[in-house]
């Protein structure tokens, strides 16, 4: 029995376009049974926030003509997917999940998008992010709460919540996400999906205020590693539009590793809280998987508690950059923590920054020296299991206050500030049956030796086939969170 047997909607990107190639399955039949996903299991999750089907049709048929024609596949070709709801998408609403941007319609693609359009991918809908991608809980006053596939009432991480959702679901063959604080990374390993964040500049990101930045990316997220990977070399490519852009797409096909790698086993990311049920996956499941696959594992913890304060002195700069002309006209319309996140980068001057910066500088050499030694760490993805939905974030780990909503994420965004590529793969389940992924991190441009190690890894432990809750449970009268308040 094939992954096809089994769920279509589930199967591998690969899978999928192999069944197109053979003639089994056409883009229009495939749309045609995610659409049916969504009306079945959208309505409990609230993945996917905006939908085009009558535009998805046309492009469906149009990648069957394409095939019938005897024309050359393209990388995507007739595959189903949602955009994340911060990329523009001309014609099709694009709110950035702020309630300021409700109703607007761009009249331009995004460089993601046109990219996914180019390669054959059949973009149907949005999918939810919070407000301007602000945080790791998928929520906002536009559309409300994504919730987690494999627990309906918990949360599905951020802020490609509603991309991880989808993918996990079954409503997307492959999706785009983005990543500064971990928003790629934490919501793949809360629903059992994939999430890179690659090197800084391996995705070009058009349009945007600051053509520089090297701490939010683009990246791909998937069911497989091997769907990450071709979708990677989709939306790898250089571009004259940004500065900072590699020249040369990666390679769609991952490279067998071709001897054991040192892994550096990271429990704390330099003395960070993890929850015990996190560290019980990663050490009954994780350690054991790398150390039968040959790898030379050995206890490695990076110097990196210096990346708290130049990751807020530098992310809070840019809220104030981006966001402080609203607090004077929009702030009713503006959320909490986008508020107090935007307050605080006003009052940092220079001189912070500065000093961010040459401690930025510090901070990626003391990773290089560690890598000296390892090819490969190996960490937390997140600090805690997913949370109940109707929280905004988790208030304390193992007893110990989080100070805001930023804190609990740090195992992410201690890594987003070396410049290191990393990536989340599913690793395993709680008792309670909720994903933990695995993260893998290696130095920036070294993408391939990172998907060669996690595609090996999910070779010898393929968590991902795990069939979420959703999808085994009946359907309840309630919604999520009232199913939350109703076991209370």
């Amino acid at each position: 029995m094939t992954d096809l047997d089994m769920d279509l909607c589930r199967a591998s990107a690969r899978d999928q376009l192999a069944a197109m190639r053979r003639g089994t399955l056409s883009a229009v039949e495939l749309l045609r049974e995610t659409r049916s996903r969504y009306d079945e299991v959208n309505p409990r999750i609230n993945a996917v926030v905006t939908t085009d089907f009558a535009a998805a049709e046309l492009a469906a048929a149009n990648s069957d003509r394409r095939r019938a024609a005897g024309q050359a596949p393209r990388p995507l070709e007739g595959l189903p997917v949602a955009v994340k709801d911060l990329e523009e998408t001309a014609g099709m609403r694009t709110t950035f999940g702020s309630a300021l941007h409700a109703d607007f319609v761009p009249s331009q693609d995004s460089l993601v998008v046109e990219r996914l359009r180019a390669a054959g991918a059949v973009i149907y809908g949005k999918t939810n992010t919070p407000e301007f991608g602000t945080g790791s809980h998928t929520f906002n006053r536009v559309f409300g709460t994504t919730t987690n596939p494999y627990a309906p009432a918990h949360s599905a991480g951020g802020s490609s919540g509603g991309a991880a959702a989808a993918l996990a679901a079954g409503l997307a063959s492959v999706a785009d996400g983005s990543d500064m604080g971990g928003s790629l990374r934490n919501p793949a390993s809360f629903c059992n999906v994939v999430g890179l964040r690659p090197s800084a500049g391996r995705v070009p990101n058009w349009p945007t205020r600051d053509a520089w930045d090297t701490l939010a990316t683009n990246g791909p997220m998937a069911r497989t590693v091997g769907d990450a990977a071709l979708l990677l070399s989709v939306l790898s490519p250089g571009t004259e539009r940004t500065p900072i852009s590699f020249p040369a797409p990666t390679s769609a096909e991952i490279a067998p590793l071709d001897a054991p790698l040192r892994v550096g086993w990271s429990r704390t990311l330099d003395g960070l809280d993890i929850a015990p049920a996190v560290t019980q996956v990663l050490e009954d499941a994780g350690l054991p998987t790398l150390q039968v696959l040959g790898h030379h594992v050995t206890d490695t913890e990076p110097e990196l508690a210096a990346a708290d304060r130049v990751f807020r002195v530098m992310r809070g700069i840019g809220f104030a950059h981006n966001y402080a002309h609203l607090l004077d006209s929009h702030r009713e319309e503006l959320g909490a923590e986008l508020i107090a996140n935007t307050e605080a980068g006003m009052q940092l001057g220079l001189d912070d920054y500065l000093e961010a910066r040459d401690q930025r500088t510090r901070i990626y050499g003391r990773m290089a020296a560690l890598f000296e030694r390892i090819d490969v760490l190996a960490a937390p993805v997140v600090t805690v299991l997913p949370f109940p939905a109707e929280q905004r974030w988790p208030s304390e780990i193992n007893g110990v206050p989080q100070q805001d909503y930023l804190e609990w994420m740090r195992a992410s965004w201690r890594i987003t500030v070396t410049g290191f590529t990393a990536i989340s793969v599913p690793c395993g389940f709680s008792p309670e049956g909720l994903p933990v992924g695995i993260q893998l991190i290696a130095p920036p441009r070294h993408e391939a030796r990172l998907l060669a190690l996690a595609a090996q890894f999910e070779r010898a432990r393929p968590a991902w086939r795990e069939t979420p809750r959703i999808l085994t449970s009946p359907t309840p009268t309630l919604s999520p969170l009232e199913e939350t308040e109703a076991l209370r």
